[in-house]
Order: C-alpha cells, then sequence, then structure tokens
C-alpha cells in the first residue's frame, strides 16, 4: 500500500493528508477502525496521521493514532484529556510479596482518599481546589492500578528482577470531563488556537492533573503494599500539544518522545517498556497497550457468564488475581476483549516504531471495588 516507511506503509487521504501504519498485514485491525482513519484524514487541515498496531474504533475517531494537523481538533482528545500510563519500581522483593495479603490491602484503592491534596495540587500550578476529592482514584473502564514482576530486561535499561512493580493506568477523571464538556458547538470542526484559547488552558490542567492521580495512586498502593516507590516513566497517551505550526493531537497513542515507555497487556498478556525509535512518520508516538479487540457491548455476548467463570476471571494465567468486583466491568474487560500484546510489540519493532526493552507479567490487578463509583 505505497511505499515502505521502516515497515510501515503509506497512503493518502482524500484531502491529500498522509497516514502511515505501523502495523503489518498480520494485525487484527478491524475494518471500521481503518474507515474512521480514513474520515478524519479528511478533516479540515489534517496533514499525517500515525496509526498503531492497537488501532482500534472509538467515539469520534480510531483510537490508537496521533493526527496533526493545523487546526485544533478537541474530539480526538476525548473526555479523559491527560490519561496515560505510569510505572513505577517498588522496592518490595518479588519473594516477600505475599499475594492474598496483598489482595486486601489494595482494597483500600477502591475507596475516597481522604486526604487534603490542595498542597499537591498547587505543586503542579492547580487551583487546590481542582476537584481534589477525586485525586487518588482510578475509575472505571480499561483503568487500573497493577503489580506486575518483571520477567526479562535488557541489561542496559537498569531495571531489577528480584522487585516488584507498579503499573499505573488513569486519567483526569471529573476535571477532563468538564473540560470537554464546555466545549463551544463549533468545535466539531476544528478550531484556531485563538478560537480554542479556554479550552487549551483547561486541557493542559487536565494533563496535569491526570499525572498528578497516577503519582496518588501509586503512592497510595504503595502504602498499602508497605513499600516505597520510584517512578521509572509516565507517559499520556490523550493529550494536545503544539508542533511545529500545527498541532499534534494524541487519541490512545502514547507520547513518545522520551526514552521509555510502558505498553500495556491485558489480565492474562504480558506488558512492556518500549524503547521508542527515531522516526519522523511516528509523529514522536507510539502504541500504548493491547488495543480493544471486541467493544465492550459485544463482549456479554462473547463469554460465559456462570459464577465459575466470573470467579475464574478474577485470576489469570500467571498465578495473579484480580480485584474487581463489578461484574459488568469484569466481562467488559475480560483478556478476550483485547487484541495480543505481544503482536502489538512485535509489529511496533517490525515497522521502526519502537522496540521491547523489559517484559512484566501481572501479579494483582485492581480495577474496582463495590464502593467506588463507575466512572
Amino acid at each position: 500500500m505505497g511505499n515502505s516507511v521502516f515497515g510501515g506503509r503509506m497512503s493518502a487521504g482524500s484531502s491529500g493528508s498522509t497516514i502511515t501504519k505501523f502495523y503489518t498485514s498480520t494485525a487484527w485491525i478491524e475494518g471500521r477502525a481503518e474507515a474512521q482513519l480514513d474520515h478524519v484524514a479528511g478533516w479540515d487541515g489534517v496533514r499525517h496521521i500515525a496509526a498503531f498496531p492497537d488501532l482500534h474504533p472509538g467515539k469520534y475517531g480510531p483510537v490508537g493514532c496521533a493526527v496533526l494537523a493545523d487546526r485544533i481538533y478537541p474530539l480526538l482528545i476525548g473526555n479523559d484529556i491527560g490519561c496515560g500510563m505510569s510505572l513505577f519500581q517498588l522496592d518490595l522483593p518479588v519473594r516477600k510479596l505475599k499475594l492474598e495479603k496483598a489482595f486486601r490491602r489494595i482494597r483500600v484503592l477502591g475507596d475516597a482518599a481522604h486526604v487534603d491534596y490542595g498542597g499537591r495540587l498547587g505543586d503542579v500550578g492547580l487551583p487546590a481546589n481542582a476537584f481534589a476529592q477525586s485525586l487518588g482514584t482510578i475509575g472505571g473502564g480499561n483503568h487500573f492500578c497493577e503489580v506486575q514482576t518483571l520477567v526479562a530486561c535488557d541489561t542496559d535499561v537498569g531495571l531489577d528482577k528480584a522487585v516488584t512493580y507498579l503499573l499505573v493506568h488513569s486519567g483526569s477523571r471529573s476535571l477532563g470531563n468538564a473540560v470537554f464538556g464546555g466545549l463551544p458547538s463549533g468545535a466539531v470542526s476544528g478550531m484556531t488556537p485563538d478560537d480554542a484559547a479556554q479550552y487549551m488552558q483547561g486541557h493542559d490542567q487536565a494533563v496535569r492533573w491526570a499525572s498528578l492521580n497516577r503519582q496518588i495512586i501509586a503512592e497510595r498502593a504503595a502504602e498499602a503494599l508497605r513499600a516505597d516507590l520510584r517512578l521509572i516513566t509516565d507517559a499520556p497517551h490523550n493529550l494536545l500539544e503544539p508542533r511545529g505550526d500545527g498541532w499534534l493531537h494524541r487519541k490512545g497513542a502514547a507520547k513518545a518522545d522520551m526514552p521509555l515507555v510502558p505498553l500495556a497487556g491485558s489480565r492474562a498478556t504480558a506488558s512492556y517498556l518500549l524503547r521508542p525509535l527515531a522516526h519522523d512518520d511516528t509523529l514522536a508516538s507510539t502504541a500504548h497497550g493491547a488495543g480493544r479487540r471486541y467493544d465492550r457491548r459485544s463482549m456479554h455476548g462473547r463469554v460465559r457468564t456462570k459464577r465459575s467463570d466470573i470467579a475464574a476471571m478474577q485470576r489469570t494465567p500467571f498465578g495473579g488475581r484480580v480485584v474487581c468486583e463489578d461484574r459488568d466491568l469484569l466481562i467488559e474487560e475480560a483478556p478476550l476483549a483485547y487484541k495480543s500484546s505481544l503482536a502489538v510489540v512485535t509489529d511496533l519493532e517490525a515497522t521502526g516504531a519502537a522496540t521491547p526493552v523489559a517484559t512484566f507479567h501481572p501479579l494483582l490487578t485492581f480495577k474496582k471495588t463495590r464502593t467506588e463509583g463507575r466512572t
């Protein structure tokens, strides 16, 4: 399909924009996702799109792509502005992790923090009352906090296989919803920087809020596990940035202008740490996860839901446990819903977008207790 770009495939959009696909012919890509890709390529001012192997259909366009345009399209960022992945190293040795005890302790993430985070918000340039009551909470959907074990690592990365790791996936929650909900009706057709000044201010606040939220979630989890933590990398995947004389929209595509980027698997597949490769056509982005194979609604007809089946979904092939007491959410987030994370990483490497430098398996995945609201 056009010229080869480090194994990627290039094609022309309907308005002359370029689409570079960083996946091979073996990738599981829904036709509807590629149709959405072509549709976005035809929007006014869209110049270049980078699409990754976790590509799947979304509400306002495909998830798993980066879009460079000379206009601002808030719909491409969506309501969960600043959503991303943060990877931490814990000083808790794998041999000392008591899974059942950790399973009980980490349930605290389902409760509100009941801490005054006004000072923490001020430290990142946000008002002390900016949805402070939601800080330290994960939310619903595909968000999670996961204790992991390192099973393989390149020697130059400097990670320790003897200790545990924490991967946090969450976003801006109520703040992002408020910013997105305040958009003018004309936003659907794109906005100029002058038109979007109020949106940009809210967007930037939501990105900072989301990063702080992941940090506090990790701190709460580490405290529950009686451990200290160290941040390895924090990579948002829903955000807008100026780039040259245009605007770079990342819609479920990880910010990759950094040394290391996490890529989440499902509860039944590995997660990875990626090293992005220098390549202009990636738009400094890469895949952020395995990507959905089936939408949430269809999952209710794809998995068995007897009591024994639900119980089985709360355990992993790696001997791990899953904290998720929302039956519908457990079904919608079942491993079958997701592509193979290994296949995604293999395609990223084959097309020159990124290379894996570390592999992690899940030990304990927190998603939701009965007390946490489903947002």
